[in-house]
Order: C-alpha cells, then structure tokens, then sequence
C-alpha cells in the first residue's frame, strides 16, 4: 500500500507559481478539474507531514487520509487574493487533523509533535499557545493555526523565515543558518525572538478564549 502511494507520488509535478495562481482563481469559479490538480499536487506536502511523526507504514497511510481531508479543508477556506502561500495556509489544517486522528485512535503517546525541536527548547504546540492552554478543541486549533498565519506576516523578514523553516519546512537550525549566512546560534536567538513575539501578539486573544 505504501509502495504504491509513493509510486504514485512520483509522478506528480510541482506547479509554478503562475500556472498554480491561475488554478486557484479557475478553482474560485467553481472549476472542479483545477481543484483536483491542486489537491493532487499538494499530496507531497500531506505525506511529508505524515512522515514527520516517525510511524509505521500503515499508520503513516492513515494520517495521509486524515491529512488530505484537512487539505480539502483548507482550500474551501483558502482566499488567493491575501497573498498567503497555500502551503502556509493549509500546514496546520493538515497538521491539526493528523493529531487529532491519533489522538483519538492512539492517545498522546504516539505523537512526535510535542518534541523539542533543536537546542532552543520550544515545541510546536508551545509555538501555538502560551504554557497550560489545552488545544484538545479542534475548532480552536484551526482558529488558533489562523490567528498564528497572520501574526507571522507581521514578524520582522528574518524571524519570519526561520519559524516558517523550522515550523513548517522542517528544516535543521544549520541548514537554514547558512541560507541566510548567520550562525546557528543566531538562527536559534531569531527563533526564540520570533515565538516570544507570537506569543505577545496572541496573549489578548487567548485570554479571551479562556473567558
């Protein structure tokens, strides 16, 4: 099942930027065979999710289904004219429906999400919300996951790339110092400002939530 998942995988092709532009305004009109193309297109990103967690190949197929239903889940919400990458847009719906399936099918053990990432200390859902706030309710991950895309637009162009890098490329602290020639160290001072920067963005807006 795998074997045949990933041959297909392989025939799949990346799209420009143009050509995807114009699928999703096509796709905005109703045009059912430019959404297929741009769901079909998007499966790298599903399964390179999936893989993230470290599972069994079985396992890793289910949260490739969980995960497509959360792709389709956020190309209904998905508005070309913001100017927001799909692919930043839709990482957290995906993300968001693969905890919540092994979660309910596994319980938290199973989950890799929660690690620390590098030598900073700060794990995903540390990123999401300040220490203590439960993120059981879907709805409020999903509200959540929007509220984090648009406080990340506001970041300086420095933070911005490396929580985008680390967060949602997953990409190594090293690799991504030397596409922006800065140390590590200073990749790690970047991410450190950066989820502090969120987060004080997001204070008001989760003590709401906690009312």
């Amino acid at each position: 099942m795998l074997s045949s998942y990933l041959a297909e995988l392989k025939k799949i092709k990346m799209l420009d930027k143009d050509t995807e532009l114009q699928l999703w305004h096509r796709c905005a009109q109703g045009d059912s065979a430019a959404h297929n193309l741009l769901m079909r297109s998007y499966q790298p990103l599903v399964f390179k999710t999936a893989l993230g967690f470290h599972l069994s190949g079985a396992q890793t197929l289910e949260l490739v289904q969980e995960g497509t239903i959360g792709l389709l889940e956020a190309a209904e919400r998905y508005d070309v004219s913001k100017g927001v990458a799909f692919s930043i847009f839709a990482i957290h719906r995906v993300r968001g429906r693969m905890v919540d399936y092994l979660q309910k099918e596994y319980g938290d053990k199973t989950l890799s999400l929660n690690r620390e990432l590098g030598e900073s200390g700060d794990a995903w859902e540390d990123f999401l919300v300040a220490p203590g706030y439960s993120i059981d309710e879907q709805a409020e991950r999903h509200l959540l996951s929007d509220k984090v895309l648009a406080a990340m637009e506001r970041l300086p162009a420095k933070e911005k790339t490396v929580l985008t890098a680390i967060y949602i490329d997953d990409k190594r602290p090293v690799d991504i110092a030397e596409t922006i020639h800065v140390t590590t160290a200073h990749v790690y001072r970047l991410q450190k400002q950066g989820v502090r920067r969120i987060r004080g963005m997001l204070s008001r807006f989760m003590a709401e939530l906690k009312k």
